[in-house]
């Protein structure tokens, strides 16, 4: 097989005023003629790096390369000029990157972006660039092209942008096709249907292409060989089979082991410190085990009734046009008891977080009654109101845009503390936050630090710990383990789950990742054009999908380990 990019022992260092630090070390791969490649490995592993370095989109004067060499056929890519890199990037090798919002110019349409590639690297005029760009659009399955073509980015959804990064990448016939974390952000349909175009456009063009992700199902589903990197440094490489039936390092054992499975429920996830530690635990939760506890909870009285929910948005009428209703959340009703996790799964625009933010009262219902402990909280008055925050809480999905990044943790955790009146004096709110700290799995020294100290895991952590400052009953975790690395996700989750056995807590957990939903669910909702499509227990929808939605939701849920 041809050789049509070879990485041999890159070392890279990051300098800034004070320290150099290396964040490679001797990594070494190829890529093959028309193969895919998969990259696994946590943030911080070097996947991204790696890739960046080959495209010279790393920054000069902070790159130190200490040894190895990149080669594009024979070409030494190390050292290059811009003015040269910039011949190579798009047209021989290009990259989707992960967050197409940000990498699209919200500025231009989606057509201009695309035609400006084209024009800038092959000789033909602007009549000839649309026409190929519509050509392209209708490669990627992107609806109605020629209304697209106009469109400015904010005016389409999340897998219809990573079509234009897709199109864009491949306007002018790529050697070699870099993504990096190309679905992360996506449905598991919509995830489905971009992998299932990327193999087509592979086989229909014989690019190659490397494909970086931290989900392995993923990479296990779309890949011919596999690399898995682990702190700046290749632990394991060979076939996807080969990798994922017998991976042979514990980190890859530990990663493949830390994802939910769908089909038996472990009472706890094992972690990459149990593999390292020797000390993981194959304990699962029995049939048995579960009827008797979910027995337990439904004996008593629902903490939380929605009854015939609807929100609905207006959007006005251009000067004699009539006003557009637009029903998010439509006629849901459904039970909740203390001590239950109720999984709300539904691909994005389905209404899961409009419903989610109609039970805190964030967004006030159009109609409809929602009962929490008995009482309508749909009625109440504004004191109420404040005093119900302290019982109804919220997870953030993104920890960080959540903290105030000039004000120290502790203080952060204190801050509701305080607004609700809890505790004698700032003294005994500060023992009750290292009691806290310690408890979701940080140090007291953490007290003082600020966000940007602590990696996407521990915000999240600190973000719990916030959470849970006020002796909540209800929490609402609104996708908030879906930006973090599988081993971090089991910890997080092991923690939730700790949390809820400790203090009787309550979740209605959102996600678009139904393996998640499914491990940590008792009761499942599945929600669908603002409508309840499915509601019953979450072990037996699995098993058993009724509706056809649930069927091709589940279906969609990677299955390549």
């Amino acid at each position: 097989m041809k050789k049509i990019l070879s990485l041999q022992n890159l070392s890279l260092s990051f300098k800034n005023r004070e320290e150099e630090k290396q964040v490679l070390f001797n990594v070494s791969y190829d890529l093959f003629e028309n193969e895919i490649l998969g990259i696994v490995g946590e943030s911080g592993s070097g996947k991204s790096v790696s890739s960046m370095a080959v495209l010279g989109l790393l920054p000069e004067k902070n790159t130190i390369y200490n040894s190895g060499s990149i080669k594009f056929g024979e070409r030494e890519l190390i050292g290059l000029s811009n003015r040269n890199f910039q011949a190579i990037r798009a047209k021989e090798i290009a990259m989707i990157f992960q967050e197409p919002m940000t990498s699209l110019n919200p500025s231009m349409t989606c057509g201009q972006q695309v035609l400006e590639v084209l024009l800038q690297h092959l000789k033909i005029n602007k009549k000839e660039a649309k026409i190929e760009v519509l050509n392209l659009f209708d490669r990627v399955k992107l609806p109605e092209p020629n209304q697209l073509y106009n469109k400015y980015p904010h005016q389409i959804s999340g897998g219809q942008k990573q079509r234009v990064m897709i199109a864009m990448a491949i306007a002018c016939k790529p050697q070699v096709l870099i993504a990096d974390e190309p679905t992360t952000a996506l449905d598991v349909t919509v995830q489905k249907e971009i992998i299932s175009l990327l193999k087509d456009l592979q086989q229909e063009t014989k690019m190659s292409i490397v494909f970086i992700s931290h989900d392995l199902s993923l990479v296990s589903e779309i890949s011919d060989r596999v690399v898995v990197m682990y702190k700046g440094e290749i632990v394991e490489k060979g076939s996807a089979q080969q990798v994922f039936k017998s991976p042979q390092h514990q980190y890859t054992q530990a990663l493949i082991s830390s994802r939910p499975d769908t089909q038996e429920r472990l009472f706890r996830l094992p972690t990459i410190q149990d593999f390292l530690n020797e000390s993981i635990s194959t304990k699962l939760v029995s049939d048995e085990e579960r009827v008797v506890r979910l027995e337990k909870l439904y004996a008593n009285k629902p903490i939380l009734e929605v009854k015939n929910v609807e929100k609905s948005y207006v959007n006005k009428g251009f000067l004699m046009q009539k006003d557009i209703v637009f029903k998010a959340v439509n006629d849901v009703s459904f039970k909740m008891y203390e001590g239950e996790t109720v999984g709300l799964v539904g691909e994005s625009g389905c209404g899961k977080s409009t419903l989610g933010n109609t039970i805190l009262q964030l967004d006030k219902a159009t109609a409809g009654q929602i009962f929490y402990r008995g009482n309508d909280i749909t009625q109440i008055s504004k004191t109420e109101l404040r005093s119900l925050r302290k019982e109804i809480q919220l997870i953030f999905q993104d920890p960080y845009s959540s903290l105030n990044p000039r004000i120290p943790v502790g203080k952060a955790i204190m801050e509701p503390m305080k607004v609700h009146g809890l505790y004698n004096n700032d003294k005994e709110r500060k023992e009750k936050v290292l009691e806290l700290l310690q408890r979701v799995g940080l140090e007291e020294s953490h007290f003082y630090r600020y966000p940007h100290e602590f990696s996407g895991g521990q915000r999240q952590r600190i973000g719990i710990a916030r959470t849970i400052a006020v002796n909540p009953k209800l929490i609402v975790c609104d996708e908030s383990v879906s930006a973090l690395d599988i081993s971090v996700q089991a910890q997080v989750l092991n923690l939730l789950n700790e949390l809820k056995e400790n203090f009787g807590f309550s979740y209605i957990f959102i996600s678009h990742d139904l393996s998640v939903v499914k491990y940590m669910s008792d009761q499942l909702l599945v929600m669908n054009k603002g409508k309840l499509e499915e509601v019953g227990d979450a072990d037996e929808i699995y098993a058993n999908p009724v509706s056809e939605y649930t069927k091709k939701l589940i279906q969609a849920i990677p299955k390549g380990i």
